[in-house]
């Protein structure tokens, strides 16, 4: 039997979410989500029309595997980091298939020169699935507030 899918566990597999990429530990950011599983992000105007493809767009764990690898050995990109500000999780869905929330959230960037800006706000969409003990993102929809998205769009939001 697994466990219900409580607020608090949302909540602590958020935080888990954000100080993974906050921190830099990006190796430990896929095992957050299920082994198929849905990320992408994408905009608002995008998201309204249906357009299921995204400026980042992985439906595998191992797909989310081969972007921090390329993150960390391939890709070339200026040195910045991100601190993420959730707000609260309205839970839409729970039942024994899973639970659904929608997250506002709004993520700052920091350049390696220390300049500081707001880098994307808008809102998670996201199914979560019982692993276990663990709680895991099923899905996770990341829906940007702005129809412009800068190309330095390294790091998963």
């Amino acid at each position: 039997m697994s466990a219900a899918i409580t607020i608090e566990r949302i909540l602590a597999l958020q935080a888990r979410y954000t100080r993974c990429i906050d921190n830099n530990a990006l190796e430990e950011w896929p095992d957050l989500f299920a082994d198929e599983c849905l990320y992408v992000v994408t905009t608002a105007e995008n998201h309204r029309n249906g357009y299921p493809s995204g400026i980042i767009y992985a439906d595998t764990k191992n797909m989310l595997v081969d972007r921090v690898t390329a993150l960390r050995q391939a890709n070339v990109y200026e040195k910045q980091s991100y601190r993420h500000i959730l707000g609260l999780p309205n839970v839409t869905k729970n039942d024994d298939a899973g639970a659904e929330s929608e997250t506002p959230f709004l993520v700052v960037r920091i350049m390696h020169d220390g300049q500081t800006s707001i880098f994307a706000t808008g809102v998670y969409l996201d199914t979560y699935r019982n692993a276990g003990s663990d709680l895991k993102f099923g899905r996770r929809i990341a829906v940007c507030d702005s129809s412009r998205i800068d190309t330095l769009l390294a790091l998963p939001l």
